[in-house]
């Protein structure tokens, strides 16, 4: 299997919180509307990870979420261009990373969430992802692959 590439996925809690995604399984992640969020999303593959970010309301990154699905059409959009893809969880963190610790680090000065604070879906780097979850005192478990219901429910819209 290809190494995992990393990514930052944001909702607000109030519209599809990360415990939302564990108590489903899995989601189609849809409703994104802007170019740079949608060709994103187009250059996920399965196995991917995703810090999962809950914007708005927490302000924290709260989880590892993993792509199940290759990108396809948007089913909230049809006859547009957009895209969206399945995923699942993998691990909620022990302690949320909130927004006024990723933006003391300065190791994290580069972090897709603080240059690209508009993105709903961003490429991270791989050290941001680990420095991430190690700042959320959380590991990886052994596999990272999701244990999905088989069916993906929708997420409601941003």
């Amino acid at each position: 299997m290809a190494t995992p590439r990393y990514w930052l996925i944001k909702s607000e809690p109030s519209v599809y919180a990360y415990a939302k995604l564990e108590e489903d399984g899995r989601t189609e992640w849809t409703g994104v509307r802007n170019f740079e969020a949608r060709n994103n999303l187009r250059a996920m593959t399965p196995g991917d990870l995703c810090l999962y970010y809950h914007s708005n309301e927490d302000k924290a990154v709260v989880g590892v979420a993993q792509v199940l699905s290759h990108p396809g059409p948007d089913p909230t959009a049809p006859g547009e261009d957009w895209a969206s893809v399945d995923v699942g969880p993998v691990v909620a963190f022990t302690t949320p990373v909130t927004l006024a610790t990723i933006k003391a680090t300065p190791a994290l000065k580069d972090f897709p969430l603080l240059t690209r604070s508009r993105l709903s879906v961003t490429p991270t780097p791989a050290e941001h992802f680990e420095l991430v979850l190690k700042m959320g005192k959380t590991k990886l478990p052994k596999t990272a692959a999701a244990k999905p219901k088989p069916k993906a429910s929708p997420r409601a819209r941003p």
